[in-house]
């Protein structure tokens, strides 16, 4: 599947060699939440691009070939970013490791019965504001409803509220908020809202 817009075109996956670009990528948008887990910052994105499921993303590519964008989804028990607790371990020793697997077990979601999980969007900064976010949640859309899916999920942290607009826009509405202090120091954010969007039949 390809969708254009403009000099922009959504595949379904990563292309060969960018795997460290989508690392980068995905480590500037999340890397504050994800940085007790996986920093410091060079070992994160090493340990993500060492970790990829390069069939659980879509992403957004110029017509020179810039990776642009990508957005990451969980279905069937997969996710854009692996990793098990042996990797975790093997990464970053084995007791500084067993810290970073349990809050990783914090960040956890799994998907519902018919439903798509997304594991986020996250959008080159010189790219912004030219509606790639948008592109990339139409290409979710669009494989949810191809996968039998009824519902997507994503969860959103407060800190983040211009992700939370751009998923508003494009039809998500908040159904919980789970707040959470306690986390705020250790993995900076003390709230977070679970978003859903019903996906049409098709």
């Amino acid at each position: 599947m390809t969708t254009e817009s403009g000099s922009t075109e959504v595949r379904r996956g990563i292309p060969d060699g960018a795997g460290e670009r989508v690392a980068e990528l995905y480590w500037e948008a999340f890397g504050a939440k994800l940085g007790a887990a996986l920093g410091p910052a060079e070992a994160g994105r090493r340990f993500i691009a060492a970790h990829l499921h390069p069939d659980r993303a879509l992403t957004a590519v110029s017509d020179d070939g810039r990776l642009l964008g990508v957005a990451g989804y969980q279905l069937a028990g997969r996710g854009l970013v692996g990793g098990d607790a042996a990797a975790v371990r093997a990464a970053y020793g084995q007791v500084k490791g067993l810290y970073r697997v349990f809050l990783l077990a914090l960040l956890e979601r799994t998907p519902a019965r018919g439903e798509l999980v997304m594991d986020g969007i996250a959008v080159d900064p010189a790219a912004r504001g030219r509606g790639i976010g948008g592109l990339l949640l139409d290409g979710i859309e669009e494989l949810a409803a191809e996968q039998g899916c009824r519902r997507i999920r994503l969860d959103v942290i407060a800190e983040n509220p211009r992700a939370r607009a751009l998923y508003e826009r494009h039809g998500f509405r908040a159904v919980r908020v789970q707040r959470t202090p306690w986390l705020r120091d250790v993995l900076g954010f003390g709230a977070v809202t679970t978003m859903h969007k019903e996906v049409a039949a098709r």
